[in-house]
């Protein structure tokens, strides 16, 4: 039976417009994506059979292109498209951070960051770069690769600072591991980075280490 056979109040599309997005679950947002089944499935049973190869909607939406285009019922188009979203997504989430002072919205630099870095099969280091008021000025990806006290360099970050005149920074890197404890290592370079920036005058505010669920902060540990 077609989705457009079905009763008007479990169609997604209909159910989203009354209930709103958030009363969807997981199949039904993504056949509202996928638009149309194949042959024998409707979008939805589409949906859910995607759901179960890549085992949830987290590991489809970071699927890699390979894999993704290889599903039946996707393809390259649905890649461009998906990737699209995510990105108006992590812009959407920006645009946020640049509207408020950092410190007033926690939640937001967390799922920001998280949103930025979580994917990444490699480690990625980068830093909120914040004015005096603790407005975003901007967020840079500063060094990549294996991450210990002699791949991070204070120097370079102290320049960069100065360059877009920051007053406050916030730094975070992920553990592609997926677990979020904080190393020897990260302790290390942010004690580092912490005693460079000082000479200026910029806070070294937080350190967020993101892992596969969680992600951690040097604050709220006291360990800064």
């Amino acid at each position: 039976m077609s989705i457009r056979d079905w009763p008007e109040g479990e169609r997604p599309r209909e159910k989203l417009l009354v209930l709103g997005a958030e009363a969807l679950s997981d199949a039904e947002l993504l056949a509202i994506f996928l638009r149309v089944g194949v042959t024998g499935r409707s979008a939805v049973d589409l949906a859910r059979d995607l759901l179960s190869v890549f085992g949830g909607l987290r590991p489809l939406l970071e699927a890699d292109r390979t894999r993704f285009c290889a599903q039946r019922g996707l393809g390259q188009a649905k890649f461009v498209q998906l990737q699209a979203v995510m990105e108006l997504s992590r812009r959407h989430l920006a645009c946020r951070l640049e509207r408020d002072a950092a410190l007033t919205s926690p939640g937001l630099v967390r799922s920001y960051l998280a949103s930025r870095l979580r994917h990444l099969g490699h480690e990625e280091f980068a830093a909120l770069f914040l004015d005096s008021q603790h407005r975003v000025i901007r967020y840079e990806s500063l060094f990549r690769g294996t991450l210990d006290s002699a791949s991070v360099y204070p120097r370079e970050v102290a320049r960069r600072a100065l360059e877009l005149g920051a007053g406050a920074i916030i730094f975070a890197h992920n553990h592609p591991s997926g677990v979020a404890e904080p190393s020897d290592a990260d302790r290390r370079i942010t004690a580092r980075l912490k005693e460079a920036l000082g000479l200026f005058e910029i806070r070294v505010l937080d350190h967020f280490v993101v892992g596969d669920g969680e992600v951690v902060s040097f604050a709220e540990r006291g360990l800064l």
